[in-house]
């Protein structure tokens, strides 16, 4: 049986094309003048990669200009795993960092675009996708680089980690805004947890030591993606001082998280997190269906099932009474938080999701969200900030949305959720993880 990875919203295109004067209803803004590109695993003809999330990565891009939609192309990352067939692990167990997927997330730092996913090194990417290399910055990474980094807005600097499942398992990374890779930290935890994200604040690193576990059986068996739920591993948070790399941890319940939506201190000291938090079961069953099982309830689609059980909570970390406290946000099914990025770190009032067919935007001060629906797969909604903005959602969100085997990329007003325009794409753009936008400069 072909799984569920392979099939519906999740299947792969078979080949690489170009398309020029895209279609466009709608009013495309000036101001939205450079690329949109966004990356998600994307197997070779006939390839099983043994989970979704395993796929060769594939990266989409749209090239506005002057109110018009210029150019669409895909291409592969030509990572040595792609081009060379170069397994990640060696017979004998060891890394090779450069063969990787690259098919998660694709960023822009210092004037270099680069593809990421966490097992390895990223890969940089040329503005008309293609691809220049592997990055180690110069040789200073010797570890794996997360596929969310997160850029402080204040200092233009990039923070990032890399995991591992060996020791040290967790490293902290910072570049400078020049793309001079400036600090590396070991952070001391008990074992090779999959950390997909973290967050910052002003003054702190939010680390997520939670009970998904590598498991090296698997890994050398070299089927599916090597991480189980492990009951006896327990669940914390950690904050860490920027300056001086001191960690508390906080209990919290048994969860996981694939997403951060953003964090921040508050006026009394306390780092208050916003994430998409998922059950232990919902994790389990979400955790089968995309490895090709038939675990937990039936969905619309299988891009929807990645969906299922996971919600929008808070973690409020005191470190007066050394508690965190968790309140859920909201009932709904929904991932991918996003939020405009010249708030990353810092307290922000508006965050983005993306529900079943839906983007949902949530008033974080009031607890009131809206909801614009989209009648398809829908992508996560990229936030991009007006060049003049006047208020925090003062900008436009993008995203690539899927239906009746139709792909459009949307532009919403991120204020109202109303359309602004729609390019119609030349072909099928499966349903992948994280994209972005990189105005010309």
């Amino acid at each position: 049986m072909t799984p569920s990875y392979l099939q519906g919203d999740l299947a792969p295109v078979p080949d690489e094309t170009d398309a020029h004067d895209l279609s466009v209803d709608g009013v495309l803004p000036t101001e939205l003048t450079g690329r949109y590109f966004r990356n998600g695993p994307n197997p070779l003809p006939g390839q099983n990669p043994g989970h979704w999330f395993a796929g060769h990565g594939m990266l989409h891009g749209v090239r506005l200009r002057d109110g018009r939609a210029e150019w669409y192309r895909n291409r592969w990352t030509r990572t040595t795993s792609f081009t060379d067939d170069a397994p990640f692990l060696t017979d004998s167990g060891e890394r090779d960092l450069a063969a990787v997927t690259a098919n998660t997330s694709v960023i822009r730092h210092s004037e270099r675009i680069l593809a990421l996913v966490e097992s390895g090194l990223p890969y940089e990417i040329g503005p008309e996708l293609d691809t220049i290399g592997s990055c180690d910055f110069g040789g200073r990474l010797t570890t794996a680089m997360t596929a969310h980094p997160k850029e402080d807005p204040r200092t233009g600097e990039l923070l990032f980690f890399g995991y591992g499942f060996a020791p040290p398992y967790l490293t902290y990374h910072r570049l400078s805004a020049g793309g001079e890779l400036v600090e590396s930290r070991q952070v001391e935890v008990p074992g090779p947890t999959m950390m997909h994200d973290f967050a910052i604040t002003e003054n702190h690193v939010v680390w997520l030591d939670l009970p998904v576990l590598f498991d090296m059986e698997v890994a050398m068996e070299r089927r599916g993606l090597p991480y189980r739920w492990d009951d006896a591993y327990g669940a914390r948070l950690g904050v860490m001082g920027r300056a001086d790399g001191r960690v508390r941890w906080f209990d919290v319940d048994p969860c996981y998280v694939f997403h951060v939506g953003n964090a921040h201190e508050d006026a009394s000291g306390r780092v208050v997190l916003d994430a998409i938090r998922y059950t232990p079961q919902s994790f389990r069953n979400v955790w089968e269906r995309i490895s090709g099982g038939t675990g937990g309830a039936p969905g619309p689609s299988a891009s929807g099932n990645l969906r299922l059980g996971a919600s929008l909570h808070r973690w409020t970390l005191d470190p007066e009474s050394g508690l965190a406290k968790d309140e859920r946000l909201d009932d709904r099914a929904t991932e991918f938080p996003t939020v405009n990025p010249t708030r990353t770190g810092l307290p922000s009032r508006y965050l983005y999701t993306v529900a079943h067919n839906t983007i949902v935007k949530y008033d974080t001060d009031t607890g009131a969200s809206d909801v614009r629906e989209t009648g398809g797969a829908t992508g996560e909604a990229v936030f991009v900030p007006a060049g003049n903005a006047r208020a925090e959602d003062d900008g436009w969100l993008m995203s690539i949305v899927t239906a009746g085997g139709d792909s459009s990329l949307w532009v919403l007003d991120a204020g109202t959720l109303e359309s602004v325009a729609t390019v119609r794409l030349p072909r099928r753009v499966p349903a992948g993880f994280h994209g972005s936008w990189f105005a010309d400069t």
